[in-house]
């Protein structure tokens, strides 16, 4: 009995668990979902007597493994009997990068198909583990079979319009490496900021690495406003490789992306001889698309670019290396000497085949150097170079464009996977670029449905998120722009296709909380907030439901104005609006408040739910149907909300079929003016009246539309009696010299007709 004792007592001491601690294993909340996982009831401790053994050449995997078990306060020594074996085994496993886990009570395995499987089971590892009083790490008895679905599962990252220090970019690199995330797409250059050191240009350090100073505020809002503080900053060679070795200690590939032709104000200011006005420039201080290039025409561009590349690739071991391509104005090739002699040189029939020919150029060179080049959707202009690889951000035209010319194609399209788009609707959220990108949107999106036709899917390797810099101030913003959009990205790219159950992975997501929370990753909340769809309208009545995922709280709402409170009104049903107001409602749990308020207004005049027909409908992204025009509610600024209707080269042309004749003393509508986003309110905005339909007459016309913003037009008539409304909205049509976009065509955003 002694010994019996004894050895229990030393078993305890090494991990081997007994019935009481088989409790403390967590429920699996893993994100992406593995192809494969059963679960049973025996549990794993890792403590410190918990042995770790890698196969040879495995070896740095195994000390990223103690690390990972060291920061939740674990050091491991003497070994006992427990312990965690990672091996290769490639005919065990057949799908790169796949692996299959077991843990059972003594011994956890991880046998993959190469070491970035080995990778990923750790990673599976990180997030079924939980901290325990013993102390310990327990993990539940599994077996999982787990691979990707793409090959290419890829993140960006904009530096140039802010920069963010080393430290900031390893911790990303970590969260890429926790959702199994194999590319990091760096994004080191832009007409805001040089930042990757470059020995043979010190200019590219001292002068294109800083601007003078930085805008306040959204680029779309006039005047525009500066902070009056030089920014600025860049990464040493030994820092870019302090990064690049920590991404391949967890198997992730670093491309560098090196912006050429257009996006290039920064190095040209440092060097102005390689534009075609040999300036002077200026490093950009707000966002957008800039005239100035790189010069085509002159080979001192090539000689510049090439020097730089090999700095670039000496330093990145990426087979990708990524050279823009995207938003390259051609005003200063058609008017540059040199351009229009290369131009006839080569037989270049237009500005877009001289695109073609500069990205061919730099192609061939990157190839002569056993690399591989990949762009934006912009480099299909004027013939894709030989071997290119496109990321398609403008919708799918891009990647069907390239595919069916057997060119791989990654899908990033702005809708779905930018991330610096505003992830909710609530004004209180931070100035963001624009769109609307929910949670909800990103998990459903899918990048073989999107490319349609089933002879292209073999051309699309996989799909990356992006996140673009500009209104991203703080590493605290960034942070929070990412999560939680990435983790749901990351289970798109990885899991099957067939894995689409979103409420299940809003489940893991808060499941993970401790983990993210001990990782010091802040997940914005919006997904668990309030938001409301529009039923149904009729005359003078809008209809909405209130919903949120599902939860333990309770929606509770006020149409007065008043905040809500535990107090208020219980929503139970969907509501009819009926006068002018603003709903605003909360969820509570215990009498506690949880999230945000919501609050919509709505106003209720003649118009809402009337009959509306359009001569053409809108042909901008800002579609939708006609009725936007009339269900009580007015788009934002911020034009993400559907409410808008936008048109381009032709009017808008709307009649208001109020029913039967009444009474008109006011009329009105809302039209944005942002010259910076193109958008022009008309020329002039003309209200008619008609008794039948046919026979209209004028009623009052206007065409001051002063507002930066939104002109909520509101004209005062003498009362008339009229059953149709025709409102005519006149398109401003070419955007005139000096505007942004000048010579390209304006659009004319207009919502909610007004009736009194």
């Amino acid at each position: 009995m002694r010994k019996l004792l004894i050895i229990s007592m030393l078993m305890g001491a090494y991990g081997i668990t007994s019935a009481q601690e088989k409790k403390a294993a967590a429920p699996a909340a893993l994100i992406p979902l593995p192809v494969e996982a059963s679960y049973n009831t025996d549990s794993f401790f890792i403590t410190t007597h918990t042995a770790v053994a890698a196969a040879p050449g495995h070896e740095m995997l195994a000390a990223l493994l103690k690390g990972y078990i060291q920061e939740n306060g674990i050091t491991l020594k003497d070994p006992g009997r427990n312990r965690i074996v990672l091996h290769t085994d490639t005919t065990l496993v057949k799908q790169p990068e796949g692996y299959q886990l077991h843990i059972a009570r003594e011994q956890v395995s991880i046998t993959a198909y190469d070491a970035a499987g080995i990778l990923h089971g750790i990673e599976t590892l990180r997030q079924l583990w939980h901290r325990t009083a013993a102390p310990a790490l327990a993990l539940p008895g599994a077996v999982i079979n787990d691979y990707p679905r793409f090959a290419y599962r890829g993140m960006h990252l904009d530096v140039s319009r802010h920069f963010f220090s080393v430290a900031f970019i390893k911790q990303f690199i970590d969260q890429l490496a926790l959702y199994k995330i194999n590319n990091f797409h760096w994004h080191l250059t832009d007409d805001q900021g040089w930042r990757i050191e470059i020995k043979k240009y010190p200019r590219l350090q001292s002068v294109a690495a800083w601007r003078d100073q930085t805008m306040i505020g959204h680029k779309k809002e006039l005047p525009h406003r500066f902070d009056g503080k030089r920014y600025g900053g860049y990464y040493t060679q030994e820092q870019i490789k302090e990064v690049v070795a920590y991404a391949t200690a967890r198997h992730i590939n670093v491309i560098p992306e090196i912006e050429m032709p257009g996006h290039a104000l920064a190095a040209l200011t440092a060097y102005p001889e390689l534009g075609c006005t040999k300036g002077p420039y200026k490093t950009a201080q707000f966002w957008g698309i800039f005239d100035d290039v790189f010069c085509a025409g002159n080979d001192s561009t090539f000689v510049f670019l090439q020097d730089v590349l090999d700095e670039v690739m000496e330093l990145f071991p990426s087979a990708y290396i990524h050279i823009g391509g995207d938003e390259c104005p051609k005003v200063r090739w058609a008017h540059c000497p040199a351009c229009r002699q290369r131009m006839k040189t080569e037989h270049l029939a237009d500005e877009d085949a001289l695109q073609s020919y500069f990205i061919r150029r730099i192609s061939n060179y990157i190839h002569s150097k056993g690399r591989k080049l990949i762009g934006w959707d912009e480099i299909l202009e004027g013939g894709l170079a030989p071997g290119a690889t496109v990321m398609s951000w403008r919708g799918v035209e891009g990647a069907i464009a390239a595919a069916k010319q057997q060119h791989h194609v990654i899908m990033t399209p702005e809708d779905e996977l930018y991330f610096d788009h505003y992830q909710s609707l609530y004004p209180e959220e931070k100035t963001a670029a624009g769109g609307y990108t929910p949670l909800e949107e990103v998990y459903a999106y899918d990048p073989l449905h999107a490319a349609g036709d089933t002879a292209l899917l073999p051309y699309i390797a996989g799909m990356q998120g992006q996140l673009w810099s500009e209104y991203l101030d703080t590493e605290a913003q960034a942070q929070y722009m990412t999560y939680p959009r990435m983790p749901a990205f990351a289970e798109r790219a990885w899991s099957p296709q067939t894995v689409r159950d979103y409420p299940a992975f809003l489940q893991r997501l808060n499941a993970q909380q401790p983990l993210l929370k001990k990782l010091h990753i802040q997940v914005a909340t919006t997904a668990e907030e309030i938001n409301y769809t529009t039923d149904s309208i009729a005359r003078g009545r809008v209809y909405i439901s209130l919903h949120t995922p599902p939860t333990a709280a309770v929606i509770r709402y006020t149409i007065d104005g008043s905040t809500p409170n535990a107090k208020s009104r219980l929503y139970k049903a969907p509501l009819q609006i009926s006068k002018s107001c603003t709903v605003k409602a909360a969820l509570f749990q215990n009498n506690q408040q949880t999230y945000r308020t919501f609050h919509q207004s709505f106003s209720i005049n003649k118009a809402t739910g009337a009959v509306i027909t359009l001569k053409q409908p809108p042909n901008t992204k800002y579609t939708g149907n006609n009725n936007l025009l009339v269900n009580g509610i007015a788009g934002s600024s911020r034009y993400n909300d559907q409410q808008w209707l936008g048109f381009s080269k032709r009017d808008l042309d709307a009649v208001v079929d109020l029913g039967s004749e009444q009474i008109i003393q006011q009329v009105g509508a809302g039209f944005l003016n942002y010259h910076w986003q193109k958008m022009w309110p008309p020329a002039s905005l003309e209200f008619e009246v008609s008794a039948d339909g046919i026979h209209f007459n004028p009623l009052i016309s206007t065409a001051s539309f002063p507002v930066n913003g939104i002109n909520n037009i509101r004209l005062k008539v003498p009362p008339v009696k009229a059953r149709y409304i025709r409102v005519l909205a006149r398109n401003h049509g070419v955007i005139p010299a000096g505007e942004y976009g000048a010579g390209g065509n304006s659009m004319l955003l207009v919502d909610e007709i007004i009736i009194n």
